[in-house]
């Protein structure tokens, strides 16, 4: 479909082409899966605070509803359009299935820049883009989360705009609140731990000693950060971090919490004393054991893919390597790859855990959310892994595979209606 053109949604759709293909999937049947159910496009029209009017465009795609309702995040950035949300959206869907979870992929977001906006406004953006969706969303029909841009606070004007249209308090109708509003005790960090234990399994697999191990990492917000920690606490010596200012390199290894200071400080690394200024792109190309995007899609191409130096991808961002990346990849023995499904679905699983516990009215402690993500994505790494070694694939076509089969066999059982 034209109006999905976009190089991120044209790399979502070669990915299930080339699973499609392997799971000789007729031709009939592959629309119906790839596309989604429904996109919508809204004006997003908010007074400035200089009394100045201007309108934004706002998406959400929801890729299919055969399993449950809807799920996936809200990102406030300046690329925002719809085929981008839309391939976002099919990734969302190959995710949830795989780690069993009864919803559908969905995405979403405003083209704007967050950062150049005041907190007022901000919430005015919020505010009217939730209005615009109001019919298009809800605990059993779509249920939008945190992703770039937008946070917990975005989640609470979400709830509070959707609530005051429903005459009563609606916790579950998005994920990612605070916890005072009915969010869920390490939500905030679910995705950042979930790629630090799935590395730590990756690790154990390969027979490597996390202390004797070094990590970079690509983006160092939220994700980026929470998984930077989480590999220290298993002696991993993290040696590279970046953001959109750029990098830095430190064989000896970063000292986080002086970084972190600094990052509260500043909201950037530029200006951090320790260590050499690398570029976002000379990052991803620099010696490791563990090489972490956890920024933007597209980030490793066929053009760098054949001068990685780690042991372990483990793809923390949505999309980061491309279709001509993973060919060279599935060549090279050298390279163990958590592809993204698998390795950033920590977010998603609490945000259904929170989903549940808004619909309960019963809240669990963070051992016991935290347990239960490490299980899920224990389950989902050990199937991955056991499929990929059994048919000789890769562990992105592993990890496509079950997803996508789940979600086409769940079609075939409902049927087409009429």
């Amino acid at each position: 479909m034209e109006i999905y053109s976009h190089p991120i949604f044209d790399m979502a759709c070669r990915q299930f082409d080339i699973v499609a293909d392997r799971l000789q999937i007729p031709q009939d049947e592959r629309a119906r899966l790839k596309f989604p159910k429904r996109s919508l496009t809204v004006a997003v029209p908010i007074r400035r605070d200089d009394g100045s009017v201007t309108v934004f465009s706002g998406y959400r795609v929801q890729h299919h509803l055969t399993l449950g309702p809807t799920k996936g995040g809200m990102r406030y950035h300046p690329d925002v359009c719809l085929g981008e949300v839309a391939a976002l959206a099919m990734w969302m869907s190959w995710k949830c299935a795989l780690a069993g979870l009864p919803y559908g992929g969905a995405k979403g977001g405003v083209n704007c820049d967050p950062l150049k906006l005041s907190q007022g406004e901000l919430e005015r953006v919020t505010r009217r883009f939730t209005q615009e969706l109001v019919q298009f969303i809800g605990p059993q029909i779509d249920i939008p989360a945190p992703d770039m841009g937008t946070n917990e606070q975005t989640m609470a004007w979400m709830m509070d705009t959707y609530s005051v249209h429903a005459g009563h308090s609606v916790p579950g109708v998005v994920t990612g609140k605070p916890v005072g509003l009915g969010g869920s005790l390490g939500r905030r960090e679910s995705t950042g731990r979930g790629v630090g234990y799935l590395i730590n399994r990756a690790m154990d697999t390969l027979e490597m000693d996390p202390a004797k191990c070094t990590a970079v990492i690509q983006g160092f917000g939220n994700v980026g950060s929470i998984t930077a920690y989480s590999l220290a606490k298993y002696g991993v010596k993290i040696t590279g971090v970046s953001d959109v200012s750029g990098g830095l390199y430190n064989p000896k290894g970063l000292d986080l919490f002086k970084l972190q200071e600094h990052l509260a400080k500043t909201r950037s690394l530029e200006g951090f004393g320790e260590g050499e200024l690398v570029s976002n792109e000379q990052l991803l190309e620099l010696p490791c054991d563990v090489l972490v995007p956890a920024a933007l899609e597209r980030q490793i191409t066929g053009e760098n893919a054949s001068r990685l130096k780690c042991r372990i991808l483990a793809e923390g961002a949505n999309g980061p390597t491309t279709p001509d990346a993973d060919l060279i990849l599935d060549q090279r023995d050298d390279v163990f790859v958590i592809p993204d499904i698998l390795c950033n679905a920590g977010g998603v699983i609490v945000s259904y855990f929170e989903w549940v516990q808004d619909l309960q009215s019963f809240f669990w402690t963070e051992t016991e959310v935290m347990d239960r993500l490490f299980r899920i994505l224990e389950g989902s790494f050990h199937q991955t892994l056991q499929l990929s070694r059994k048919e000789k694939i890769s562990m992105r076509a592993a990890a496509l595979t079950l997803g996508i089969k789940r979600v086409r066999d769940a079609k075939q059982m409902r049927g087409l209606f009429p």
